[in-house]
């Protein structure tokens, strides 16, 4: 389709921006495509294709339909314009299923004939060995078509006018007395064109069979029935293809239409505009909301809580703890910390060196959420989806609760994918920790120190060994105080380090769940903010591009 654009936008004269049109509804078709109805979206990606494909080719001919019911004497017309017997007269025509084509002038004309799949047995040169030079030239640069009878009862005929009625630049609808106002011609075709005003033209033909004081009032009956259609614009001749009465006025009007060179513009663009204008009634125009505040901290919460943050957050305080005490308590007391288990373990959060998990694949060992998780995650979703398309129509909020739920399947592996990810800075100990442990082991052997020397004395004392008295400090022996000192001060040190410990591991734990909720946070933008903001951006998309197509 591009490379047709492309081509086409070469030849659309400077002044007309039929190549931006389709250009605007190529983008809007692209981007609904499987948002909006697929049969909306099919037909204007048939106009696309049409149009492309129209401008790419010469400029130089206007394709000019007659059409009309059985007995309309629609091939009459067909005849007396050409100026030859090119169509069979009657109820039966020889080709039921072609359309036959007259073409005034052959420069040009070959690709656009094979594009309107007009066969070369059906095809008539006008200014080929028919002519003498005396022909009439007013119709120039026409490849004038005669349709098969759109009330026939063979349904190639239908197909075929179907068809051509989307391809030809100018449409001649050729009615009858007796069927003018015939319901098939109307509600199948007429009204369903209303869009298509300026390319059009109504003849009521046979006129010589009603009389001249009942003639204009059946004109005037007959552009009743256009006004009522929408077709107002359309403009209503009387003629008789037998007698040739008003056969010239259509030619000149014909004629004055195939002249501008604009009739196929003016197709195009009233061929856009349906399409666009029909996509825009669906697709709206309303200007997509943000997601508050409130929604979004409620959405990343929900995530966080199915995702376990809070008892991680709780083993990394508990965690913190353990492996401070283990390291700053009483080195008397402080071994039996190590017969606790570690609750980051126990969760599969195994850290390494760098307080990293050891692995970002291994699945951890925090719960599953729980049913009533889930719901909370889905209404959370569901909630931020609604309140982003409130102002949208019915099929683009559709397609943002799609998108937003679309990966809701996978969230809890990726949940646990960042748990297992995320630093948790458990494995490094607090700077004081080293002093801590240096002065604790400082006052144990400081104790044992002063306990080795009373036993000394004890002993020596026992065997009644003459010994110094021990120095002392404010009257307390000096080994006395080192025992003494050493066990009370270790104890006190431990009992304050509990203490730091507390506050540590209470930083720690807000510091993790700063972090882990910078990756819940992650997981809610890819997961689900993305989807969402995937289906606006293709929105605005729809949106500028018929915007574009209807300028």
């Amino acid at each position: 389709m591009t490379s047709l654009l492309d081509g086409a936008r070469n030849l659309v004269s400077r002044s007309s921006d039929v190549g931006a049109r389709v250009t605007g509804l190529e983008t809007a078709v692209t981007h609904a495509r499987g948002r909006l109805d697929d049969e909306l979206v099919d037909a204007a990606e048939e106009v696309v294709e049409r149009a492309s494909s129209r401008l790419r080719l010469a400029a130089d001919h206007t394709v000019i339909a007659i059409a009309g019911a059985t007995g309309s004497g629609k091939s009459s017309t067909f005849n007396a314009l050409t100026g030859l017997e090119l169509s069979a007269v009657g109820v039966r025509r020889p080709t039921t299923s072609w359309t036959t084509a007259c073409v005034w002038g052959s420069h040009g004309a070959t690709e656009l004939l094979e594009w309107l799949g007009i066969p070369a047995r059906h095809q008539i040169t006008r200014d080929s060995m028919l002519d003498t030079g005396r022909e009439d030239k007013r119709l120039d640069g026409t490849v004038l078509l005669d349709l098969p009878d759109h009330d026939s009862t063979e349904v190639s005929h239908h197909l075929e006018v179907d068809r051509l009625v989307k391809l030809a630049d100018l449409l001649v609808w050729v009615l009858d007395p007796q069927k003018y106002a015939d319901a098939a011609v109307h509600d199948r075709y007429l009204k369903p064109l209303a869009g298509h005003a300026d390319v059009m033209m109504v003849v009521l033909n046979h006129i010589d069979t009603v009389p001249e004081d009942r003639r204009d009032a059946m004109v005037a009956d007959v552009r009743r029935l256009l006004d009522e259609d929408g077709l107002g614009k359309v403009p209503v001749l009387a003629l008789s293809a037998r007698h040739g009465i008003g056969i010239d006025a259509l030619k000149d009007e014909m004629a004055k239409r195939a002249s501008t060179k604009k009739a196929t513009r003016t197709r195009l663009e009233a061929d856009i505009r349906e399409s666009a204008e029909a996509m825009a009634a669906v697709s709206g125009s309303g200007k997509p909301s943000n997601a508050t505040k409130d929604r979004a901290a409620e959405l990343e919460e929900a995530f966080a809580d199915a995702a376990g943050v809070p008892l991680v957050v709780d083993a990394v305080a508990s965690s913190t703890r353990l492996r401070a005490r283990r390291a700053t308590g009483w080195p008397v007391t402080a071994w039996l910390a190590r017969l606790r288990p570690d609750p980051l373990k126990r969760l599969h959060l195994d850290l390494g060196r760098e307080g990293r998990a050891l692995t970002r694949t291994s699945r951890t060992s925090v719960p599953a959420a729980t049913k009533v998780q889930r719901a909370r995650v889905d209404a959370a979703v569901r909630a931020v989806a609604d309140d982003v398309g409130s102002l949208l129509t019915r099929p683009w909020q559709d397609a943002v609760r799609r998108a937003s739920v679309s990966h809701l399947d996978d969230i809890s592996d990726r949940l646990d994918q960042t748990l297992a990810g995320t630093d948790l800075g458990v494995a490094r100990l607090p700077w004081w920790a080293g002093l801590v442990r240096v002065l604790q082991w400082t006052l144990i052997l400081a104790a044992l120190g002063g306990a080795a020397w009373l036993g000394s004395l004890a002993v020596m004392g026992y065997l009644r060994v003459p010994q110094p008295s021990p120095p002392s400090v404010l009257g307390i022996p000096v080994p006395t105080l080192m025992l003494i000192g050493g066990v009370g001060l270790g104890i006190l040190l431990a009992l304050f380090c509990r203490v730091l410990v507390s506050f540590t591991a209470r930083a720690r734990a807000r510091s993790v769940d700063r972090r882990l909720r910078t990756g819940i946070r992650g997981v809610v933008t890819h997961m689900v903010m993305k989807p969402i903001d995937d289906e606006l951006d293709a929105y605005n998309k729809v949106r500028h591009g018929l915007n574009d197509a209807l300028r």
